[in-house]
Order: structure tokens, then C-alpha cells, then sequence
């Protein structure tokens, strides 16, 4: 799939897409790059991004990046570890391929702040529909 092939594909993900706004800047094989712009709704009451942002956009990161309409694949497992606050208004997840299977993947998505700061890790297991 092309990158509007995929972004079209994707438009039907409302919660990433709409609701979080979450961007698909990237796709390879077994690779995404995924963008969102820090909002006050992505905010907690201490004036932090939430950990849930983090963990959506790494998850729609690995979503992308495993996903066409032939072949779909779902989160079996997903652990986040966590580095520090961005510190702009940007996050970044690339997510990549660490081992493909022929029923169960995993891959590893790391988030960057927009001046290449990590901020958190996660790795997912996932299972081919």
C-alpha cells in the first residue's frame, strides 16, 4: 500500500485518527512513523502528557505497521516503559519489526519528543488473523 493507500485505510481508526490526532508520517515493510501534536486535552491536571497518549500513539504505531486489509493482526500484549516527559509540543513513534512469525509477531515501538528525546518504550506480541 502507498501512504495515502494506507492514511485512507487508517481514516477509520476515529479514535487514533480523529479523537487523539494522531498522523502517519511514515510506512515500509514492517515500519511506521506516526506523529501527534500535544494538545490540552492530551494533558493531565498536573500539565503532563498523560500516559495513555503515549501508549495510544505507540500502539496505533504498531498498528500501522503490521496491518493491511488482507492481512490483519491484534495486540496480544503490550508493555510500556516510560523515560521522561516530552520536552515540546511533538511526539514521534517509529515502530519496527524485531521478529515476524508466521502466527505471532513482535515488534518495538520507541517515542521521541520533536527534538529526538526519547520519552517512552513499548513492545508488542502480536497475532495474525
Amino acid at each position: 500500500m502507498t501512504l495515502e493507500e494506507t492514511r485512507e485505510f487508517f481514516s477509520q481508526d476515529k479514535y487514533a485518527t480523529e479523537a487523539t490526532g494522531i498522523v502517519i508520517d511514515e510506512i515500509g515493510d514492517n515500519y511506521s512513523k506516526v506523529s501527534l501534536q500535544i494538545k490540552a486535552h492530551h494533558k493531565a491536571a498536573g500539565d503532563h502528557v498523560m500516559g495513555g497518549v503515549f501508549y495510544t500513539i505507540a500502539d496505533f504505531s504498531f498498528a500501522v505497521a503490521t496491518n493491511t486489509p488482507e492481512h490483519l493482526t491484534v495486540t496480544t500484549n503490550g508493555n510500556i516503559s516510560y523515560y521522561s516527559q516530552p520536552k515540546d509540543d511533538k511526539l514521534i513513534a517509529e515502530c519496527r519489526c524485531m521478529k515476524e512469525g508466521r502466527r505471532f509477531c513482535f515488534y518495538e515501538s520507541t517515542i521521541t519528543d520533536g527534538l529526538g528525546n526519547k520519552v517512552a518504550k513499548v513492545s508488542f506480541n502480536g497475532a495474525h488473523l
